[in-house]
């Protein structure tokens, strides 16, 4: 799995957008993951939808205003990669250490799936059951007696 993750701001009053892709490798898709949800750490801006946050508002008001942690995910063995785009909360430092640790949470999950699906071993098994001995007993009289008159049909046709 290949996590590939970037926070962009513009200057001013503008929140910051993040925008994440997540690609698994072939051998992982082999092992037909489910998709993996989970709750980050990351908050969602009230009105996530706005692009900016003035002073006073929400996440800049006293006492800030936050919405709930975003669910972040991880696609299936038959999902396919695509980017995805968060509006995170303004802030001041524009420091976000919660989304490098989302992300690093998000690997462990991932890895522990992967642990458990690779555990569950291949197998080929293939048999062949034929008749006991005891029964080839049983209907060999029979069988025989058949194919001897079968056998005296056929000379008889033939002369």
């Amino acid at each position: 799995m290949q996590i590939v993750f970037k926070i962009h701001k513009k200057r001013g009053y503008v929140r910051p957008l993040l925008t994440y892709k997540i690609e698994l490798a072939d051998h992982e898709k082999a092992l037909c993951l489910p998709a993996i949800r989970f709750t980050s750490s990351i908050l969602e801006p009230v009105d996530s939808w706005q692009e900016h946050c003035w002073p006073g508002q929400y996440e800049r008001a006293n006492p800030p205003k936050y919405g709930a942690a975003y669910t972040l995910d991880i696609p299936s063995h038959q999902g396919r990669s695509w980017e995805q785009s968060l509006r995170l909360v303004w802030r001041k430092d524009n420091d976000y250490p919660e989304v490098a640790e989302s992300f690093k949470k998000m690997r462990e999950i991932f890895e522990a799936e992967l642990s458990l699906a690779y555990a569950s071993k291949p197998m080929d098994i293939e048999e062949c059951l034929q008749a006991t001995a005891q029964i080839k007993q049983q209907l060999a009289p029979g069988v025989l007696a058949d194919r001897f008159l079968q056998l005296t049909r056929h000379i008889s046709a033939a002369s």
